[in-house]
C-alpha cells in the first residue's frame, strides 16, 4: 500500500478541468430555479396557489392558460373565421362548480358587448375568440386568460394586468384576441361561457 504521506497532488490540469466541469451544471441549475428579484417569497400565496391546485384537481377540472393580446385589425381576424358560432347571454359570474371549488374568486369583467368564435375547430389547432370587454375601471387592461375544463364544459376566466403608474386605458373596453393552445380540447361538444360579474356570455363548440 502507498505511503499517503508521499502520494502526489493532482495536476493542476485535472483540477481546473474538474472546476470548469463543476460550473457549467451549477450555473444552469442556480439561474433556471432562481426567482426574480422582484417576486420576493409570499408563504401566503404560495399556500393559496397549492390548494387551488389540489381543490381544482379533485373537483376534477383542468386548468390551462390562455394567450391575450390586443389585435391591430380584430375585424380582419373575425372575417377568417370559417362559421361563426350562435353567442347567448348566461347567467352572471363562474359555473356553480367552479364557484365552490377555487380558493379565491377572480375579479371578472363587467360584461362583453361583442364576442366573435369559431363554432367548430379542429383539436390540434389553436381556438382564437374575438371579445370587446368592459373592465371596472380604465387602471387595469386584460393581459390573459385562464381555461377550466371539464368534461365537456369549458370555462374563460379572463386576467388583468395593473397600467403602470398614473397610466389608463382610453376607454373601459377594448378589443381582445383571447387564443386558447391547440390540444387543449379534444374531440367532442362543448359549452363554452365566457364569465363575466354582470353578464356572461356562451356558446357551443364542436371539436374535430
Amino acid at each position: 500500500m502507498p505511503d499517503p504521506l508521499n502520494r502526489k497532488p493532482w495536476p493542476m490540469k485535472w483540477v481546473a478541468l474538474a472546476i470548469v466541469l463543476c460550473i457549467g451544471p451549477y450555473t444552469w441549475v442556480t439561474l433556471h430555479y432562481r426567482k426574480p428579484k422582484d417576486q420576493t417569497f409570499n408563504p401566503y400565496e404560495d399556500m393559496k396557489q397549492r390548494a387551488n391546485v389540489m381543490r381544482l384537481l379533485d373537483a376534477g377540472y383542468q386548468r390551462i392558460n390562455a394567450t391575450a393580446e390586443r389585435p391591430a385589425e380584430p375585424q380582419q381576424i373575425v372575417r377568417a373565421m370559417n362559421a361563426l358560432a350562435s353567442i347567448s347571454d348566461a347567467p352572471a359570474g363562474l359555473s356553480e362548480s367552479l364557484d365552490v371549488t377555487l380558493v379565491e374568486i377572480p375579479q371578472l369583467p363587467l360584461s362583453f358587448s361583442s364576442v366573435s368564435a369559431p363554432r367548430e375547430t379542429a383539436s390540434l389547432l389553436p381556438y382564437p375568440i374575438v371579445i370587446t370587454c368592459t373592465l371596472g375601471d380604465q387602471k387595469h387592461q386584460l393581459g390573459g386568460a385562464q381555461v377550466f375544463v371539464r368534461g365537456l364544459s369549458v370555462v374563460i376566466v379572463a386576467q388583468f394586468e395593473p397600467l403602470d403608474g398614473e397610466l389608463t386605458a382610453r376607454s373601459k373596453e377594448s378589443p381582445v384576441l383571447i387564443t386558447l393552445p391547440g390540444g387543449t380540447l379534444k374531440v367532442g361538444e362543448y359549452t363554452v361561457l365566457l364569465a363575466g360579474s354582470e353578464q356572461s356570455r356562451q356558446w357551443t363548440l364542436t371539436v374535430r
